[in-house]
């Protein structure tokens, strides 16, 4: 029996728009092999939007989503449009309405790329970075006083609760459970005073509910620099909000280009939809050209498929991408090529 998921596309700005239809071009061939189809319904928020209408997207925007089996974006950004408008006008609203509290992040140095780092081997670099998603350091609560005055100051505060950091510390060791059993949490307990210590405690807590799991934890800083120095020691690294954004992005560059890089947004209940988009981001300096890598957004597609429940078509799709790496010489320009995002788009669907 065919089974129809239905998906929200919101394409965004800048080269958004250009990678998301090479993953739907992915997953429309692995919906006639596997026995699926995916009905698609595009929106047109985007920063262009704001600057049209004042908004990133309408006021029902979270309604219209709801129903939706996922949401895959594109990228969010736009020169003019200062980055906080299209963050807490567009993805943070959705992340936090719909529960999405795990940012997964998975890195792969895979065999044809060669990493800038010595150390990142084809087959040794395999990260997971699990971040918190839906507190920590992003929240809102802060404020600003007498602007434009000497005296001016900002005050931003941090909230970590005992429910956020327990749900995301279980979801990160059981992960690590079904991988390679090993856990890595990131602190900063050594100057962050209050929130800092509260993680360390509660990712022991949880520990100790997963005995299989080995772990240990690291200091931010020193972190940055092991993910460069022995990229092949790690196996799955939770972090908070902040600490897993940025440690994501930079294992994706040792991973050899962001551009590859995938996320998914995550509702483990599955009570809302999840949100799958490429790391990259907007990229308006290449918009328009068509010379987009889109493994991003092919790679976030298929993280979509293993949360709908077809992990025999999210395979496939990763290991057509391990093999137009390993086996051809069909690059973008960032991986050090010439090819266009519809050539490559073109020979990954030929290996599929």
């Amino acid at each position: 029996m065919t089974t129809n998921h239905r998906i929200a596309l919101i394409p965004g700005d800048g080269i958004g728009a250009e990678v998301l239809p090479p993953a739907q071009q992915v997953l429309d061939v692995l919906g006639r092999r596997h026995g699926f189809s995916l009905s698609y319904t595009s929106y047109d928020w985007s920063c262009e939007r704001y600057l049209r209408e004042g908004a990133m997207m309408p006021a029902d925007g979270i309604d219209q989503l709801r129903d939706k089996d996922a949401i895959l974006l594109g990228a969010v950004g736009y020169p003019g449009v200062p980055d906080h408008v299209s963050l807490w006008g567009l993805l943070i609203p959705i992340r936090r309405s719909f529960r999405q509290y795990v940012n997964l992040r998975p890195i792969r140095v895979f065999d044809g790329i060669d990493s800038p780092v010595r150390g990142a081997r084809p087959g040794d670099v395999d990260i997971v970075v699990v971040r918190e998603n839906g507190e920590g350091e992003y929240s809102e609560i802060g404020g600003r006083l007498n602007q434009g005055t000497s005296e001016e100051l900002a005050v931003q505060e941090a909230v970590f609760t005992r429910a956020g950091v327990t749900r995301i510390a279980d979801y990160a060791f059981s992960l690590a459970a079904r991988r390679r059993g090993k856990l890595t949490s990131a602190t900063k307990s050594n100057g962050i005073i209050h929130t800092m210590p509260f993680w360390d405690e509660l990712i022991a807590e949880r520990a100790a509910e997963h005995p299989g799991v080995t772990w240990d934890q690291e200091h931010i800083d020193a972190l940055a620099a092991k993910f460069v120095l022995e990229p092949a020691r790690f196996d799955v690294v939770v972090a908070s909000n902040l600490f897993g954004d940025i440690l994501s992005d930079l294992a994706a560059a040792v991973a050899g280009s962001i551009g590859i890089a995938p996320a998914a947004n995550l509702n483990p209940e599955r009570d809302f939809p999840s949100m799958f988009e490429p790391v990259h981001g907007s990229a308006p300096d290449i918009a328009g050209q068509g010379i987009a890598n889109p493994l991003g957004a092919i790679w976030s597609a298929a993280m979509m498929l293993d949360h709908l429940g077809r992990p025999a078509a999210a395979r496939d799709i990763t290991d057509a991408i391990a093999s137009v790496l390993a086996k051809t010489d069909t690059r973008t320009r960032d991986l050090g090529g010439t090819a266009t995002t519809a050539e490559f788009t073109d020979k990954l669907t030929e290996l599929l």
